[in-house]
C-alpha cells in the first residue's frame, strides 16, 4: 500500500488515529491476557511468559512483517531497535508520574530476577552485535543463523528468569530488603478478579479482536510513518527509532503506569525488559519473510542504538544494585540519568545519520 501521494495533514492524521488505537487496544489486550493468564493458570508458566511477549509487541510484529513483504527493513530494524531504547526510557515516565515522590521505582522494584532479565537484554543485543558483523551471504534456506541463536538466548533467559523467580540460594529469595511486600505479578490478579463474571468466550473473542485491530493498526502505522519520513525528508531509521517507537511503545506506558499505581512496581519493570529482550527476536521473521538476512543490513545509526540501549540498561541494573533514594523531579538519579543520556543519545543520531 503507497500512500505516499496524500498530503502531509492527512498522513499525520492517519499515523495519529492509528497510535490512538493501538493505545486503546494495547489496554484491552493487556487485561484480557491478565484474566486468561489467571484462568488457564499460565502466567506462571515459561509459556506464559512467551505468550505476554508476544501480546505486548504486536505493533512492532506488524511492521516488521509489513516491512519484510516489501522487501524494505530499514525502518523495521530502526524500529525495533530504536524500540529499546525508547522502552526502556518509558521506565523514566513511570518513575517519575508512577512511583512519584514518596520513593524511586528500583528501590522498590530492586530483585535478583529483575536484574537477570535486564542482563538478557545486553545478551540479546551483543548478538545482534555480532549479527551484523557477519557477511549478508551467512544465510541458509531462508534463515540468518544469528537470528536462531537470538530467540535461543532469548528462550534460555525465559528460563532463567523463571527459575530465578521460583527459588535462588540467596536471603529473602533475592528480593531486595523493604521492595515490594507482594509477589510480581499481583496486579494481574487483581484484574481477574475483577472480571470474574465475564464468561471466558466472551474474553477470549474480546483478545482477539483487540489483537486484530492491533496488527491492523500497526501495518497503518508502519505505512503512513514510511510516506510520512519521506515527506519531511527524514530518514526511515530516525524516523523508526525515535516518532514510531514511541507509538509503538504507547501500550506499555498505559499499563506500565496501571501496574505501578497498583502497587507492582516489579512487574512494570518486568514488562519493559521483557520486551525488550523479546523484539530481536522478531529479525527471525524478517529473514523468513524477505529471504535475507536483516542484521547485515543495519546501518551505522541501528547499532548505535543497539549500543544506546545497552547503555540505558546499564544504568538501570545498577539502580537496582545501589537502590538510591535521592530524587531530582521525582525521578531517581538513575531514571534522570537514562533520561540525559537517551536525549544526548537522539542529538548524537542525527549525527551518525547524516555522516
Amino acid at each position: 500500500m503507497d500512500l505516499s501521494a496524500l498530503s502531509l495533514p492527512l498522513l499525520l492524521a492517519i499515523f495519529a488515529m492509528a497510535a490512538v488505537t493501538i493505545w486503546l487496544a494495547g489496554i484491552k489486550l493487556s487485561n484480557t491476557t491478565d484474566i486468561l493468564s489467571a484462568r488457564f493458570n499460565i502466567g506462571e508458566a515459561l509459556g506464559g511468559a512467551i505468550i505476554l511477549a508476544i501480546v505486548t509487541n504486536l505493533p512492532e510484529i506488524a511492521i516488521t512483517v509489513s516491512a519484510a513483504l516489501k522487501g524494505d527493513l530499514s525502518i523495521a530494524i530502526g524500529n525495533i531497535l530504536g524500540g529499546i531504547a525508547i522502552q526502556t526510557v518509558v521506565l523514566v515516565i513511570l518513575d517519575a508520574f508512577g512511583a512519584g515522590k514518596a520513593f524511586n521505582l528500583t528501590y522498590k522494584a530492586a530483585s535478583i530476577p529483575l536484574i537477570l532479565e535486564a542482563l538478557s537484554v545486553i545478551a540479546v543485543l551483543s548478538l545482534v552485535v555480532i549479527g551484523h558483523q557477519l557477511p549478508a551471504s551467512f544465510i541458509f534456506l531462508r534463515v540468518e543463523p544469528v537470528s536462531i541463536l537470538i530467540v535461543a538466548c532469548w528462550i534460555i533467559s525465559l528460563w532463567l528468569v523463571n527459575k530465578a523467580g521460583k527459588s535462588l540460594p540467596w536471603t529473602e529469595q533475592g528480593h531486595a530488603p523493604d521492595s515490594q511486600p507482594q509477589p510480581a505479578g499481583h496486579s494481574q490478579d487483581q484484574t481477574a478478579q475483577q472480571a470474574k463474571d465475564k464468561s471466558t468466550t466472551k474474553v477470549i473473542m474480546i483478545f482477539l479482536g483487540c489483537a486484530l485491530v492491533t496488527l491492523i493498526a500497526g501495518v497503518a502505522l508502519e505505512v503512513s510513518g514510511d510516506a510520512i519520513a519521506g515527506k519531511i525528508h527524514m530518514g526511515g531509521v530516525v524516523f523508526g527509532a525515535t516518532v514510531l517507537a514511541l507509538a509503538t511503545s504507547l501500550p506499555e506506558i498505559s499499563t506500565g503506569l496501571a501496574s505501578v499505581k497498583l502497587g507492582d512496581y516489579k512487574l512494570a519493570m518486568s514488562d519493559i525488559f521483557g520486551g525488550n529482550a523479546f523484539l530481536p527476536v522478531l529479525f527471525l521473521i524478517a529473514s523468513l519473510i524477505s529471504g535475507k538476512a536483516p542484521l547485515p543490513q543495519a546501518q551505522s545509526s541501528d547499532i548505535y542504538l543497539t549500543c544506546l540501549a545497552m547503555m540505558l540498561t546499564i544504568i538501570y541494573i545498577c539502580g537496582m544494585i545501589f537502590r538510591p533514594k535521592r530524587q531530582f523531579l521525582n525521578m531517581g538519579i538513575d531514571s534522570v540519568l537514562v533520561l540525559l543520556v537517551y536525549l544526548l543519545g537522539v542529538g548524537g543520531l542525527f549525527l551518525v545519520s547524516n555522516h
